[in-house]
């Protein structure tokens, strides 16, 4: 059985930028397959062109792990999906087509409810409460952040549900871009305001 370690496999972990090459794109999704095949294949990552940037999906066996925004620095969340997931992680696309296929559905109008497994092994606690609830937020709808730490069950825990929020591993999926500031301005969000503006504009257009 081939590691992370092996040549072909190693080849896979050099940062996204070099993947502009189509050729070595389409050889790592070659491999990938080949690694999945053979069981080797822990964590399977794309990257996705949106209306709010290019975005890094990744997912394991159980379900999507991980989406992350460009400017949250690609490279640097798959070395800690290595560290913290398993370090056998390739550029697979094929795992991530379902999700792919769903978030096109979203920013097309077409789509108000995600429907693939999630792998939520990246949060426990208070944050596992908060991003659970984020699910429950219906589409073209917000709810402010007192709002969703009374839902988490604790009502006092308005920072820490913020906190949640900006650490959330599957933004629009989990939808934290639908909780706001109590007097309705954004607040801080991972893929920056106006990606926020974005999806939130997209939703009042199309409930």
């Amino acid at each position: 059985m081939n590691t992370h370690t092996d040549p072909e496999v190693s080849a896979l972990l050099a940062p996204l930028r070099t993947v502009a090459d189509p050729d070595l794109a389409r050889l790592q999704a070659a491999l990938g397959i080949a690694a999945a095949e053979r069981g080797d294949l822990d964590v399977a990552y794309r990257t996705l062109d949106t209306p709010v940037g290019l975005m890094l999906l990744a997912a394991t066996e159980q379900g999507v792990v991980r989406i992350a925004f460009e400017r949250e620095n690609h490279d640097a969340v798959l070395e800690l999906l290595g560290a913290k997931v398993s370090p056998r992680i390739l550029r697979a696309p094929a795992r991530l087509d379902p999700v792919a296929r769903e978030l096109d559905e979203y920013f097309a109008g077409i789509r108000h409810r995600f429907d693939v497994p999630l792998d939520l092994r990246m949060i426990s606690g208070f944050r596992r409460s908060v991003v659970e609830h984020l699910a429950e937020i219906e589409y073209g709808h917000t709810e402010s952040y007192a709002q969703v730490a009374l839902a988490a069950g604790s009502p006092r825990a308005v920072r820490a549900v913020g906190t949640a929020c900006a650490k959330n591993p599957l933004p629009l999926v989990m939808p934290c871009h639908r909780v706001v500031r109590s007097d309705g301005s954004y607040g801080n969000y991972a893929g920056g305001p106006d990606a926020k503006h974005t999806l939130l504009t997209l939703e009042a257009a199309t409930r």
